[in-house]
């Protein structure tokens, strides 16, 4: 059973509208809402997937609190509609699973990738130069090999179209220094957690991407971790019993929608077209099962009935 897709909000005080959260000001906090839109090739597409929107607040909270004491994150709690949430305004029943209340923070614009396999567009990099951002690394390597050691591969954050790989070198004009250092090794601290633990679970986490933003504490300004965080969307998460170097993976994500649209024929400027609901129907029992294998939980949906 699948809840009904949600792909537009509208509560008082927007504060932004991404491809596929809404997120609305409430002062010193946040209320970030994953709906259930997905994009492909950056353009978001008609219909939505059951269930992703939820999967992707439920997860992150989820991974937001177990990755607590290893690096600080925005997260206060999954808005469950009680008076405990705070807010100024009534939270529709639809709402509930799929929203969060976080602090607010100062958005660094970088997107803070670690890579632990050779994959995607750090594959192609590595045909061509044999190294990833800059980072050398040992000849001979096959797509899909893990590394001998996780890296961190910064991207510039672009507001439309793909994000461009920069070297850690740009990184430090960007943010200096010691921010620089803080984003690098917050970075590969919580993917070498994350990873550890997602293995035991049957899960290979091959490489993710962090967002961070700035906050006061104490008096001093610290970066924490923000948005969401070891998702399917964030990720490329293989299962591990079928991991097979040499070649793409397994993977539990929207790999399906990118398959029919590359077979469709689409030229990949909007408008895409719709989704056939058996393509609707893989993607989302993947979100489905990326949760249940990391959690070992069944997906919440307080808002039905």
């Amino acid at each position: 059973m699948t809840s009904p897709v949600l792909l537009e909000t509208h509560l008082p005080n927007l504060y932004a509208r991404g491809k596929v959260r809404d997120t609305y000001d409430l002062g010193d906090r946040l209320l970030m809402v994953a709906t259930d839109r997905i994009s492909a090739f950056d353009v978001v597409l008609p219909n939505g997937i059951p269930d992703k929107g939820a999967v992707l607040t439920q997860l992150s909270a989820f991974w937001f609190e177990q990755t607590a004491s290893v690096v600080p994150n925005h997260f206060i709690r999954l808005a469950d509609g009680t008076p405990a949430d705070d807010l100024p305004f009534e939270l529709p029943p639809e709402f509930l699973g799929r929203s969060i209340i976080v602090c607010k923070a100062r958005r660094v614009d970088i997107e803070c990738v670690v890579r632990g396999y050779l994959s995607g567009s750090g594959w192609a990099e590595y045909r061509e130069s044999q190294s990833v951002c800059g980072i050398p690394l040992p000849s001979g390597l096959r797509e899909s090999d893990e590394l001998p050691e996780p890296i961190f591969t910064p991207a510039t954050k672009a507001e439309s179209g793909h994000d461009i790989n920069v070297s850690y070198e740009q990184v430090l004009e960007m943010v200096g220094p010691k921010a620089a250092s803080v984003l690098q090794l917050r970075s590969l601290a919580l993917y070498k957690y994350a990873a550890q633990y997602a293995r035991q679970r049957g899960i290979i986490i091959a490489d993710t991407k962090f967002e961070f933003g700035w906050v006061e504490v104490d008096g001093q300004e610290e970066l924490i971790v923000i948005d969401e965080v070891l998702t399917p969307d964030s990720s490329r998460f293989w299962p591990a019993d079928g991991y097979r170097p040499g070649g793409p993976q397994p993977s539990f994500d929207k790999q399906p929608v990118r398959d029919w649209l590359t077979a469709s024929g689409w030229n990949k400027q909007p408008p895409a077209p719709v989704l056939p609901p058996d393509v609707v129907a893989s993607t989302a029992e993947r979100y489905r099962e990326a949760y249940r294998r990391l959690t070992g939980r069944e997906l919440s949906r307080p808002g039905e009935g």
